[in-house]
């Protein structure tokens, strides 16, 4: 059984900075693409991050490249995701998922990941 444990959101101020975690257990993060996507009530799911299974290329979305960073620590089977200058745009309900599509090299980034975490939430203030 796979589960995905996010946490680490929380409220900052606009400018702040806050670092997600996801645990995993019953998958391991090495060999398979991570995922980071938010939500915003009453839109689409978008995504923010990915990092490739392959060879760990990462993939960002322009609204956070520059500011976000993705990685993953295989030992511990733990991937974060570290926001830094949140903007109050960034608030939303934010998650990881594995076992997806990232293929930066090629371009190719999907929003279909057989795994999902709840999600933490983010909001950040003015």
């Amino acid at each position: 059984d796979v589960q995905l444990q996010a946490s680490g959101g929380g409220l900052v101020q606009s400018g702040g900075s806050l670092r997600l975690s996801c645990a995993a257990s019953g998958i391991t993060f090495d060999g398979n693409a991570i995922g980071w996507f938010r939500q915003i009530p009453g839109k689409a799911r978008e995504i923010v991050s990915c990092m490739s299974g392959y060879d760990d290329t990462t993939y960002y979305a322009e609204s956070v490249k520059g500011r976000f960073t993705v990685s993953r620590d295989n030992a511990k089977n733990t991937a974060f995701l570290e926001m830094t200058n949140l903007k109050p745009e960034d608030s939303a309900l934010y998650y990881c998922a594995v076992d997806g599509v990232c293929l930066p090299r090629f371009s190719i980034v999907g929003p279909q990941y057989d795994y999902w975490g709840r999600g933490t939430l983010v909001t950040v203030s003015s």
